[in-house]
């Protein structure tokens, strides 16, 4: 609820200054997420597309979970490639959060890995996050006053696991500084 906004808004300060891949799970149906991926291409100036079984993840790009089905980051050969999944639903969705992000965490390892949640109903990601921050990651989310719901963030939020907790307009200045650190 209020995700696609809410992404607009922090990709719109990321396509100077971020080298790092970003992946995505939003709550939509299919055909909706390719439509998604060209709007973020469009409107923020980042290459973002939906997600394709087999893709290699490599920098500079932006990978949308395709609607109906899970995104995972696994291994192949040595590399981190995109594996989709029709694995049953994660709390109620598919796409989910945190199979993402447990996927993400024993592919990249937890110190190398910046979760944000925005916007959205329900708790998708407060499991797949809380192993990020266990494993060394680093969280952030957005706040209930700029948030449509502030369902997913205050799940995060009131785990106490967040390392940040922004308004919207501040997430994606916030992301560039601590990615620009990294790279």
């Amino acid at each position: 609820t209020g995700g696609p906004q809410a992404l607009f808004e922090v990709l719109s300060h990321l396509k100077t200054g971020v080298t790092q891949p970003i992946l995505i799970t939003q709550h939509m149906p299919a055909t909706f997420t390719t439509i998604l991926a060209e709007h973020i291409s469009r409107q923020c100036g980042i290459d973002a597309r939906e997600a394709k079984d087999g893709e290699p993840v490599v920098q500079n790009r932006c990978y949308i979970a395709p609607g109906d089905f899970h995104m995972l980051v696994t291994q192949r050969a040595g590399t981190n490639v995109i594996a989709l999944s029709k694995d049953p639903p994660e709390n109620f969705c598919r796409p989910a959060v945190d199979p993402m992000m447990r996927s993400i965490l024993k592919a990249f390892g937890g110190r190398k890995i910046l979760a944000c949640i925005l916007t959205g109903m329900g708790q998708d990601g407060l499991k797949g996050c809380t192993d990020v921050v266990n494993g060394g990651g680093t969280l952030i989310a957005q706040d209930e006053a700029s948030s449509v719901v502030w369902g997913m963030p205050g799940a995060v939020a009131q785990a106490g696991i967040c390392n940040a907790i922004l308004p919207l307009k501040e997430i994606g200045p916030h992301i560039r500084k601590l990615a620009s650190r990294a790279a």
